[in-house]
């Protein structure tokens, strides 16, 4: 049986390791899970596609499709059972963030797998997931700027940039940051020429047309409106943070 404690220490003592080589085949695990934001996970999906010698995965408990949370049908290519060990493991962010808060099957695969992947990563609100699964603690993180405060709930310290690596955690921004998140990773498994050429296949050059992309750009009325329209589901997140920041506690006391 894979103990918690003991996940944290084998995380704790690994750092950022050379590029993988090319002859060694990579497996990515992305979740796909319900009512998930698509963008946090085809993002991410796009760049890893594009990695030599690399085999990607949708994982969810069936091979049923999955509805995101804004309407997009997606289908899982394989099974958390069927799942072989992964070299990275995904979790994206979306409103059904919630309720894998409280997931037991998908909070120990989380932790199964991260007793041997080379990284361990989210997109957005994913992070509140690994965080449920007792991988962040003391672990630098980000996640949605409307939920960033709430990683230091669950043991980690929350940092406000698009990327942040910590180790063999790598966690990425809100929705849009995914593609930075992928991009990254790339460099760090394969190599930064790499990651350049799949940026330059991608064509991920961006240029918004509104500088409002972050709370800092978009101002304090467009803050606090945004929070607003999300308040409900805001509260309803942080009681699911809340939950599990006291089943970890019941798990470690100390």
């Amino acid at each position: 049986m894979i103990r918690r404690r003991d996940i944290l220490k084998g995380i704790a003592a690994m750092s950022v390791a050379p590029p993988v080589p090319a002859e060694s085949r990579l497996e990515i695990g992305l979740l796909l899970y319900p009512k998930l934001t698509q963008l946090d996970l085809t993002g991410p999906f796009e760049v890893f596609c594009r990695m030599s010698n690399t085999r990607v995965h949708l994982l969810w408990k069936t091979r049923e499709p999955v509805t995101s949370d804004r309407g997009l049908t997606l289908t899982p290519t394989m099974t958390l059972e069927e799942c072989p060990a992964l070299d990275v493991v995904v979790v994206p962010g979306g409103a059904g963030q919630v309720a894998l808060m409280d997931d037991t099957t998908v909070l120990g695969f989380l932790a199964k797998q991260a007793a041997t992947a080379r990284y361990v990563a989210s997109v957005c609100t994913g992070a509140l997931v690994l965080g449920a699964a007792g991988l962040l603690k003391g672990r630098r993180a980000t996640s949605h700027w409307m939920s960033l405060d709430e990683l230091a709930l669950l043991g980690a310290t929350p940092v406000a940039e698009r990327v942040v690596i910590d180790g063999l955690i790598v966690t990425g921004g809100g929705v849009t940051a995914g593609i930075d998140f992928g991009l990254k990773l790339a460099a760090i498994l394969r190599g930064e020429p790499e990651a350049r050429r799949i940026q330059l296949e991608i064509e991920y050059n961006p240029q918004p047309p509104f500088n409002a992309g972050s709370p800092e750009s978009a101002g304090p009325e467009l803050v606090a409106a945004t929070r607003r329209r999300y308040a409900p589901f805001l509260t309803a997140r942080r009681e699911a943070t809340l939950r599990a920041q006291a089943q970890l506690a019941r798990q470690d006391p100390r």
